[in-house]
């Protein structure tokens, strides 16, 4: 046995193989490859490169083999929301569109003549968001129903390449939770709203646990890639697998997956289904052992990232942060708001909301990073209070897992706008739960506590005072 285990994590802007490895009774990292990602438009719509994807896929499988580090198993994870239908011959049909697309806008007001927003939060626990699985389906039924004529199956995107790996078709827990189909706080499909909207049943199938082995990789797959192994279920919700790799005893304390989307939220015993959580935005997601994730979503470094690329400079994210942090403007936008989802350029986009609301507009690129990141911060602290709202109780700390854990300007803002330590760490929070799920499914480790106690002994862990 190798020892090995791979996490393929699929991010919005790149993604990366990373195997690890138990030493010395630490968790130990190695990036195998690493690559570029983002929107392609194809048909007037803003998609996915599935081709460019599953090449990236094969291609890190293949530098394993080429430095001997053949895994026992890996595991796949990525964003949500979006999907792959498949044809009666199990090829993908149309095009994996992107949920930042606009063709779902206002979507909402014809789903709402059917069942009642508040009836659909109280089904499903997610926020009302139009990027959601369910508008996606829906305008499908509206401008393309077609295409349901011909689909076999629906698989969410990590879904669709462990398809690719195995050959077996498979809706994972965590990732079919954020669709917004799902019985809250249930580990099945709402099959009563799904009649009720109208939508096929033949695109759903029961799910599958995180922790669950789909087999082995197809012949023509080892053939590609050189070696064969098990292929696991992790969280395939990157957030999910993110969330897992907490620090020990974290149980309902407040954190941040943070990345290009960022979510804040806490792991509960239950789905919280309250008017309050409805009225201001809470989704609940499921976790690892079908945990339930109390969720807020903020737009996170994708705003940073868009006006870092419009700049086309060649400025690392440590360097931004420290140029944000020499600006002295004081100015802060709604970094919630639906205009930075998908604009047309995300500059304007911020010195717009700057100039609407009277205030310094930024002009620099580090003061364009300034703003973004005091705005960051301030979302983050409302959300915080929030939560600590709805628990009628105070939380001694803030976690901030994933890429953001970098950001060292922004946590400090951060602990700052909620008066409460930040802690910040494994910024590869998102393949270190992967990892995890693999190691609790092969019993490496003895369950979730005795895995966050190892990854808290093997990566760095930073803390920042308000």
């Amino acid at each position: 046995m190798s020892g090995y285990y791979l996490a393929v994590d699929f991010g919005a802007s790149g993604g990366r193989h990373i195997a690890a490895h138990i030493e010395n009774g630490r968790i130990v990292m190695r990036e195998i490859y690493r690559f570029p990602n983002g929107p392609i438009v194809r048909d007037g719509h803003m998609c996915w490169d599935l081709l460019y994807l599953t090449k990236q896929l094969l291609e890190g499988m293949r530098r394993c083999q080429e430095l001997g580090i053949i895994p026992e198993a890996m595991g796949i994870d990525t964003w949500g929301l979006d999907y792959v239908f498949l044809d009666r011959h199990g090829e993908p049909l149309g095009q994996a569109v992107n949920h930042r697309d606009s063709r779902t806008r206002g979507i909402y007001r014809q789903i709402f003549e059917i069942v009642p927003q508040d009836e659909i939060y109280h089904r499903t626990g997610i926020q009302m968001a139009e990027f959601n699985t369910l508008c996606q389906l829906m305008s499908v039924k509206r401008d393309e129903p077609h295409l349901f004529d011909k689909t076999a199956v629906m698989l969410m995107i990590p879904d669709y390449f462990n398809y690719v790996l195995t050959g077996v078709t498979a809706q994972e827990y965590s990732n079919a939770s954020t669709t917004q189909l799902m019985k809250a706080g249930k580990r099945e499909w709402d099959w009563d709203l799904i009649r009720k909207l109208g939508l096929p049943e033949n695109l759903f199938m029961p799910v599958r646990m995180p922790g669950e082995s789909l087999g082995t990789l197809r012949k023509e797959v080892i053939k590609e890639v050189g070696f064969d192994c098990r292929v696991i279920l992790p969280p395939t919700h990157d957030t999910a697998s993110a969330f897992l790799a907490l620090p020990p005893e974290s149980f309902g304390i407040p954190a941040i997956s943070s990345g290009t989307w960022s979510l804040v939220g806490r792991e509960t015993d239950e789905t919280v289904l309250s008017e309050y959580a409805g009225e201001n935005g809470f989704t609940n997601e499921g976790g690892f052992e079908g945990r339930n994730l109390l969720l807020k979503n903020s737009m996170g470094l994708w705003m940073i990232q868009s006006i870092r690329r419009e700049a086309g400079a060649d400025i690392s994210y440590e360097q931004l942060c420290r140029e944000a942090e020499s600006a002295s403007i004081c100015s802060v936008i709604d970094c919630r708001s639906t205009e930075f989802m998908a604009p047309e350029s995300m500059t304007e986009a911020v010195r717009q909301a700057c100039r609407r609301s009277g205030q310094q507009i930024p002009e620099t690129l580090g003061e364009m990073a300034a703003v973004v990141y005091r705005s960051l911060a301030k979302s983050y602290a409302d959300i915080f209070f929030q939560m600590e709202h709805m628990a009628g109780r105070q939380f001694e700390k803030l976690c901030v897992v994933g890429g953001g854990a970098r950001a060292s300007y922004l946590n400090r803002l951060t602990a700052k706008a909620v008066g409460r330590p930040v802690s910040a760490g494994p910024a590869e929070a998102t393949a270190v739960g992967n990892i995890m799920s693999q190691m609790i499914s092969d019993n490496i480790f003895d369950g979730v506590e005795a895995a966050r106690k190892c990854v808290a002994d093997s990566f760095e862990i930073k803390c920042y005072r308000p």
